[in-house]
């Protein structure tokens, strides 16, 4: 409703432009037509006639000049009202502010890359925004409901679009072939089915995690070219049977990837993010020469098979992925020394 009238009072404002400028060219035609006067000083009667200033002519007008003139006057008059009450109404009514805001805005998203694109801001959005905000990553919100907007705004989110996810023109505004993942949390599977196809075939290379609802929704959304489709109420009963059944391993689990901050942390590090001197090194050699106090729990080979709590003797090769667990200085000292190797 609200781009609908910003859509209206645009077109209003193109429209009082055109009429003003057609009946100014039209008088500045039939002052240097019929008087012959200069490009100024027709410009300059067009001007304090239709403002009806009350100056005096720059030349004496012949009879048909101000016959002219009348016509000018009269057809003009309303025009010349309706082109300054538009320019007024959108400028006193917030309208311009929101336009060039609009505009600012769009420019920002324009040079942005490397970013999270999340469609929806509902529960899901909302949370997996305040995630990736924790973690430094550049996340753009795409909504289409305008009274999420404003908590969009209120919740500091900077890069947004209100628009439909589904279309294609809201997903390349949004960057889709420059981005680094998308999160597609719409209620509807169908409508994630959508934006998942759409965002896969404007970047292949793009990772997209879907939101879905039905029981085979999944199988449907991975088809269409989601990385990992993630089911919230599947989750959530499985995540309840859990605590009753192992409540301390789940709650320590909770603590470590939802709630541990600063204190603990559990990150992962690619092989190729190591320097070369420690390729082929063993984990249990890795660890002692780095002295982090980090502890490398698990490991994802090339061939995507997970290694838990590997051996110290494990190799390591730049197609790994290392699970590293430990607080936020210990992983940081640990990503500082296997990327900078040995001097």
């Amino acid at each position: 409703m609200k781009q609908k009238r910003e859509k209206s009072a645009l077109d209003d404002l193109y429209l009082a432009g055109a009429l003003l400028f057609t009946v100014m060219i039209a008088g500045i035609v039939g002052y240097r037509l019929i008087e012959g006067y200069s490009f100024l000083d027709s410009l300059y009667m067009v001007v304090i006639t239709l403002a009806t200033i009350g100056f005096n002519e720059v030349h004496p007008l012949s009879d048909p000049g101000k016959y002219f003139t009348i016509i000018l006057i009269v057809s003009s008059f309303g025009i010349f009202g309706y082109a300054v009450s538009t320019i007024t109404r959108f400028i006193m009514d917030g309208r311009f502010k929101d336009f060039y805001q609009l505009k600012k805005l769009h420019r920002m998203i324009k040079h942005t890359d490397n970013h999270v694109i999340v469609c929806g801001y509902g529960r899901n959005g909302s949370q997996a925004c305040r995630e990736l905000s924790q973690h430094d990553q550049t996340v753009l919100v795409i909504e289409l409901k305008e009274s999420v907007i404003s908590r969009i705004k209120e919740d500091g989110i900077k890069l947004f679009l209100h628009g439909d996810a589904t279309l294609d023109s809201v997903l390349e505004n949004a960057g889709v072939r420059t981005a680094r993942a998308l999160i597609t949390t719409l209620p509807s599977d169908a409508d994630n089915t959508f934006v998942v196809l759409t965002a896969r075939d404007l970047n292949p290379d793009l990772t997209i995690i879907s939101r879905a609802s039905g029981n085979y929704s999944d199988i449907k959304l991975k088809r269409a070219g989601a990385n990992n489709v993630i089911m919230p109420d599947k989750l959530g009963g499985i995540h309840m049977a859990k605590l009753v059944v192992q409540p301390d391993v789940v709650e320590f689990i909770d603590n470590i990837l939802l709630f541990g901050g600063t204190k603990v942390r559990l990150e992962e590090i690619h092989g190729s993010e190591i320097n070369a001197c420690f390729l082929e090194w063993s984990i249990g050699n890795l660890q002692a020469s780095a002295g982090s106090g980090a502890s490398i729990i698990g490991i994802k080979t090339a061939k995507g098979e997970y290694l838990y709590n590997p051996s110290p003797e494990e190799r390591i090769t730049c197609d790994d992925k290392l699970f590293v667990l430990g607080t936020a200085d210990q992983i940081d000292k640990l990503k500082s020394i296997v990327q900078a190797g040995i001097e």
